[in-house]
């Protein structure tokens, strides 16, 4: 059974609104600040800590008075979408699993990847590009 996919909903955030996310970000500093969940009929629960950070990336994006897309991603993508999502050529993708570099796994005669490994694979991936351009920052200044 399908999930069913939520309407698209804009909303509108006035200076007041703005305010008030960057008081609950204030709120929030320091190693006792957390996020939590309370009903009238029921105790304040903390929220998950993914979750959390989550919602106060939200709460900085209304602060500040920026634009938050919310969207949802599928356990499970062809290679396509994987490829997309790294930034790279499909071919280059399917390299990368036949190396073993991704792991993936088949659904009848499709390639499937689960979507944590392709966002580890794209964050390897950040990595190493910022460590190659500290290195190349650090020969730049020993030329100096």
């Amino acid at each position: 059974m399908a999930t069913p996919v939520a309407a698209r909903r804009d909303l509108l955030i006035d200076d007041h609104d703005s305010k008030l996310a960057e008081n609950v970000l204030e709120s929030l500093e320091g190693p006792e600040g957390f996020l939590s969940v309370a009903r009238t009929d029921a105790a304040a629960e903390p929220l998950p800590r993914d979750l959390g950070v989550l919602l106060q990336e939200v709460l900085r994006a209304v602060a500040s008075g920026s634009t938050v897309t919310v969207t949802t991603t599928p356990q499970e993508v062809t290679t396509s979408t994987a490829a997309a999502m790294l930034g790279i050529s499909r071919p280059t993708l399917m390299k990368m699993v036949k190396d073993g570099t991704i792991p993936a796994h088949k659904v009848g005669t499709h390639t499937r990847l689960r979507t944590e490994d392709v966002l580890t694979a794209k964050r390897a991936r950040r990595e190493r590009e910022r460590a190659a351009f500290a290195a190349l920052l650090e020969l730049e200044d020993d030329e100096d």
